[in-house]
């Protein structure tokens, strides 16, 4: 019976393998295992009266709040068709340079992960959007690809996202409770505001290593990746004015929102509320507002954040039948045992959490295995920060990865029957060695992660 939590934990796993909805399978097979665990007697129910207490914290938590303000902010920018401006603008911008428009598709790709953070639905308005674009122009098809589902997993990293909000509220959770293991009752907090601080050197580090992969490309391989027609071109009075039309508002709106974070000025919920009236306004400002836009915005938003929640409830159920059956002190002896300490402990989560990245989304990891394995990590010793933001880039170049990786199956989905799935693979290759370069250099040197919040407070 001491091995329980793990039976527990593979039965999940195997169900969730099955396709059953992640929610109820985390929830009933809880519930199931808690009640055969119950009659043998090797369960306290007393775990479970602490359910009500979690779930209202769930909804009193303001943190939380920011999650579908964010995604209407992202939906709505979506649906007023303000990316698809924003990558003619781009384009036309970068166009005269050999892989310019493989560099405008990253800078979209990463002002909209900021304003969505949603993986999913950013590879697939990039590729519905960008795809034909750069075959017509002559593109590669494995280095279209790639820059495609690179660009849209920036969404894990580049704050502010939905990724970095619900990490940073479990991150907060499992380091207060480390601190108080380790016996320090009046812990440190630690908000998802130094969390958005601290992604954004690693994020735009990213950003800029992918346009250092393209210009090499471009140069080493032109025919690859040419340049628009000079025909093609809009003279430079029409290129500004079009620049500031399309590029400058959603660009203030975000730098608005991530900037009233990092300076202080709002909480990200409040931040969010601000991002999400500005998307209103910049699509009634184009003309893109209408009643059935606002339904199809509101409908989504409530869709994505009641699977998001449900997910929630889910895990909180499961982790508390996983603590009673004191799942967490048999990990954490597996963990205390390994060699090299703290480095090896932190380098098999990082193993597992890569792996587990292939079958499973970023929610259900978050919520499921970091308020495991997170306290754990974070009371011997690990920065919380640093350790965020490792996670997010592992998880980002999990998602990137073949054969199972979810950006590729998302672009698989909406490119044309000619591009093989083999080019899709073979493409974010250099990209996936690209994140492995950003996330060595960032485990090698935590300051990338940690000088700017620290800076900052």
């Amino acid at each position: 019976m001491e091995y329980m939590a793990i039976w527990l934990f593979v039965c999940v796993f195997v169900l969730l393998l099955s396709g059953y909805p992640v929610a109820f399978t985390l929830a009933g097979t809880a519930l199931l295992f808690a009640g055969i665990g119950s009659y043998l007697e090797v369960f306290d129910n007393a775990f479970l009266e602490a359910l009500p207490n979690r779930l209202f914290g769930i909804m009193m938590n303001q943190v939380l709040l920011a999650v579908p303000l964010f995604v209407f902010m992202g939906v709505m920018l979506e649906r007023s068709k303000i990316a698809e401006n924003l990558l003619e603008t781009m384009a036309q911008l970068f166009g005269s340079v050999r892989g310019g428009i493989g560099i405008s598709v990253t800078l979209v790709g990463m002002l909209l992960a900021a304003s969505t953070g949603i993986v999913g639905a950013t590879v697939v308005t990039m590729g519905l959007l960008s795809l034909p674009t750069m075959l017509k122009r002559g593109y590669d098809p494995q280095i279209a690809c790639g820059t495609i589902c690179a660009s849209g997993t920036l969404g894990q990293i580049i704050p502010p996202s939905i990724v970095l909000v619900l990490l940073g509220d479990v991150l907060s959770s499992a380091y207060q409770q480390a601190q108080l293991d380790m016996g320090i009752f009046s812990p440190e907090t630690l908000s998802v505001g130094d969390l958005f601080i601290g992604a954004l050197i690693p994020g735009l580090l990213l950003v800029a290593l992918y346009i250092t992969y393209l210009l090499i490309v471009a140069k080493l391989k032109p025919q690859s990746m040419p340049a628009l027609p000079e025909a093609e071109l809009q003279d430079r009075s029409q290129l500004a004015k079009q620049v500031m039309i399309e590029l400058v508002p959603p660009l203030f709106l975000i730098l608005m929102v991530l900037g009233s974070i990092i300076g202080g000025l709002a909480t990200p919920t409040e931040a969010a509320a601000v991002g999400a009236m500005g998307a209103i306004v910049l699509a009634g400002y184009r003309k893109q507002l209408s009643v059935s836009i606002m339904r199809e915005v509101m409908q989504e938003t409530t869709r994505i954040s009641s699977m998001v929640f449900m997910i929630l409830i889910g895990a909180s159920i499961f982790s508390l039948v996983f603590r009673g059956f004191e799942g967490d002190e048999l990990i954490q002896t597996f963990l205390s045992d390994l060699p090299g300490g703290a480095v090896g402990a932190l380098f098999l989560v990082m193993l597992v959490m890569f792996l587990l990245g292939f079958v499973l989304d970023f929610i259900e990891i978050t919520f499921v295995v970091i308020p495991i394995v997170g306290p754990i990590l974070l009371a011997m010793g690990i920065d919380p920060i640093w350790l965020g933001i490792l996670i997010a880039i592992n998880l980002q170049t999990s998602f990137l990865t073949p054969p199972f990786g979810f950006s590729l199956f998302y672009l698989r989905g909406v490119t044309p029957a000619e591009i093989q799935t083999s080019d899709i693979y073979k493409g974010v290759m250099p990209f996936i060695l690209i994140q492995i370069l950003a996330m060595a250099l960032i485990a090698w040197w935590p300051g990338l992660a940690t000088w700017l919040p620290e800076l900052m407070q």
